[in-house]
């Protein structure tokens, strides 16, 4: 039966600050990402610790040392974690299979969109609670498309239109990822809104004809309108042209709105940049809605119940709302209802975390323990479709010869038709 577990500071947990001494012997270790809802967590942990008497050690990792650390202490059975953010997408199957996660029979997940909530539970059970979410967006230029008398494009027959006409020697008119692995989180949306998908039931099916449709038009408006050498760019290559005047519009993920509309960071004025909902395709508009980071608890830990206190904490309304006003889009509903928060969060942020909430695709690649091998493979077609600008004759058979390679990849750990 499903229980809302409340954490009142002092009252749930019955201690005083007379108890403190004696609470202060029970500790837990905690690894966080380096993140910016993990610094927020480290800002607070000491408040927690006086109020709960339970001793944090925490320890911070980049994202990658983290995964490395963990799955080393878990696979050689030697860990003494009790509570660690993870990244559902990225580690979230592996460690699952591996039963490295402690189910969360017990957590109230009601305040979570149920797309969130599907792709951290494994085996019928919720494995971790959603932190941080992000979705893909459309980023454009307001100034450029008002002086072109261009509506701000609502599928992708007006997004390759649009992209056409701001297309000049000095401004690309659309740009989004290029370097192989690194676009395939990007690349999702479009092959979702031409009714593909990467994996079905544990089969690869990023051959078929509808995913196929989304990896050519994607190569042809990312290679016919993007900037030169876009193949060798992610993110953060496109991040500082997009900032310096250089991109009329941009598909990626709303996390980097952010730091678009920083006048320290961006020389465009915030009132010349918008965002919209990701434009739909000629099937539907299901853009992914990724849950990035998460937090869960360890099932080697010796410490649940301290571990759990902390867990309810951590993932409160109170810190969400405080993360959401310091621009972390979190996954908690309540906090995107909340006038009080929403007051201070761009309303193009909450209008488009509304769409995808109710519509968006929880996953932006296949979903899967090989997952860094099977974007390698997938990344090897999109580069083929930019440089080709979606023409090449070869992408149907790269498109079956890949898919093939991840079956293997999904026999190999066991996760084929699963």
């Amino acid at each position: 039966m499903r229980t809302t577990l409340k954490f009142g500071l002092t009252l749930a947990l019955g201690l005083s600050l007379s108890g403190g001494v004696q609470a202060q012997t029970k500790e837990i270790r905690v690894l966080l990402a380096n993140h910016p809802y993990g610094d927020i967590l480290k800002a607070e942990i000491p408040q927690f610790e006086k109020q709960s008497g339970i001793k944090v050690n925490v320890e911070s990792l980049q994202e990658s040392q983290l995964t490395t650390k963990l799955t080393t202490e878990f696979a050689t059975n030697s860990s003494s974690v009790d509570v660690f953010m993870t990244r559902p997408l990225q580690d979230g199957k592996l460690f699952a299979k591996n039963k490295w996660y402690e189910p969360l029979a017990g957590y109230d997940f009601s305040d979570y969109p149920a797309n969130t909530v599907s792709i951290v539970t494994y085996d019928g059970k919720p494995n971790i609670v959603p932190l941080v979410t992000e979705w893909q967006v459309l980023f454009y230029r307001k100034d450029l498309l008002a002086a072109a008398g261009i509506k701000v494009p609502a599928n992708f027959d007006e997004l390759e239109a649009a992209a056409a006409k701001l297309n000049t020697g000095g401004v690309a008119g659309l740009a989004s990822r290029g370097k192989g692995a690194a676009a395939v989180t990007q690349l999702s949306s479009y092959i979702y809104n031409f009714g593909g998908q990467y994996l079905d039931k544990g089969v690869a099916v990023f051959d078929s004809k509808e995913a196929v449709d989304g990896f050519r038009f994607y190569g042809k408006v990312v290679g016919s309108y993007g900037p030169r050498g876009v193949t060798s760019m992610s993110w953060e290559n496109i991040l500082p042209l997009f900032q310096a005047g250089r991109i009329a519009m941009w598909t990626d993920a709303s996390v980097f709105y952010g730091q678009l509309t920083d006048p320290a960071k961006t020389s465009l004025g915030a009132d010349k940049i918008g965002i919209a909902n990701f434009p739909a395709g000629p099937k539907t508009n299901t853009p992914f809605y990724a849950t990035s980071w998460g937090l869960a608890m360890a099932s080697q830990s010796k410490k649940k119940d301290l571990a759990k206190t902390f867990l309810e904490w951590a993932t409160s309304k109170e810190l969400a709302a405080k993360a959401m006003v310091a621009n972390i889009t979190m996954a908690r509903t309540s906090v995107w209802e909340d006038p009080a928060v929403v007051a201070k969060v761009d309303p193009g942020l909450v209008e488009t975390r509304a769409f995808v909430a109710k519509n968006g695709v929880p996953t932006d690649r296949p979903f899967m323990s090989a997952v860094g091998e099977a974007r390698d493979l997938i990344g090897e077609i999109i580069i083929e479709s930019i440089n080709t600008k979606g023409a090449s004759p070869q992408i149907d058979e790269m498109a079956k010869d890949r898919a093939a390679k991840v079956n293997t990849l999904l026999r190999d750990t066991g996760e084929y038709g699963q």
